[in-house]
């Protein structure tokens, strides 16, 4: 029986990851900064199937604080064995248009919220002599979307991180996957549902926990159309990710 923590759990993704995951039968450690949804989530993930599931109100935006509460969790739970670095914002933010605070509170969470979480549990996993550390970047990583530069800047900044991650934890068996989600429909980016190829945060979720069970190194969810199109982005002019 494994046991696995997700940060961000309260809704979206996470949320779904974490329902998807209580379904296989998985220890859960849930983490997010609403009391309520955590309690919500941690009696609906028992209700269809989690052995055990706990939970920590952490704003991984305080730093400062935020690692020495994972490790408690950590602690509490015992053994753990896949930690899943998913807590994330977005905002539409315009390059000189006066929206450099919206840009800190992004970069704060989506970067040094998740460098805080997988350097905490990269610690634990070499204490305990094993591990298995997942982060959800996205496909903005791989491209510039207009209104989105500070959210692609800080996916990107967490897929460089990972893959160095990667290399560094390879010699204590610790294994490191970059999950990057196509257009899930989830209430982080307004009326996502009419972009293309979009899916239910429950489908992705199937296809990350999918991913996170193989050990992949790296999984495009959706797969399809996603992981052919993916070599295209390079060759795509300007013209078409403003239409977009």
């Amino acid at each position: 029986m494994k046991t696995i923590v997700i940060t961000g759990a309260s809704a979206g993704i996470g949320r779904a990851l974490a329902l998807e995951l209580a379904r296989r039968e998985y220890r859960l450690g849930l983490i997010a900064r609403r009391r309520q949804a955590l309690s919500s989530l941690q009696a609906e993930a028992l209700k269809i199937g989690a052995p055990a599931v706990m939970t920590a109100e952490i704003d991984l935006a305080e730093v400062t604080t935020a690692g020495a509460k994972i490790q408690q969790l950590f602690s509490d739970l015992g053994t753990v064995d896949i930690v899943v670095a998913n807590a994330g914002i977005n905002a539409f933010t315009r390059v000189g248009r006066g929206d450099g605070e919206s840009e800190q509170r992004l970069i704060q969470t989506n970067v040094i919220g998740a460098m805080t979480t997988i350097g905490t549990a990269a610690t634990h996993f070499i204490a305990q002599g094993h591990g298995h550390i997942v982060g959800i970047t996205s496909l903005a990583s791989q491209i510039a979307i207009p209104s989105q530069a500070a959210y692609c800047a800080s996916k990107a900044a967490l897929g460089m991180y990972l893959k160095a991650a990667r290399i560094e934890l390879q010699r204590y068996g610790i294994k490191v996957t970059d999950i990057m989600p196509g257009f899930i429909v989830t209430d982080i980016m307004p009326n996502i549902g009419k972009y293309p190829f979009a899916v239910t945060a429950e489908k992705a979720a199937q296809e990350m926990a999918d991913a996170i069970v193989a050990g992949r190194s790296q999984a495009i969810v959706p797969a399809f159309p996603w992981r052919w199109l993916k070599p295209l982005f390079p060759l795509l002019p300007n013209s078409v990710w403003k239409k977009l």
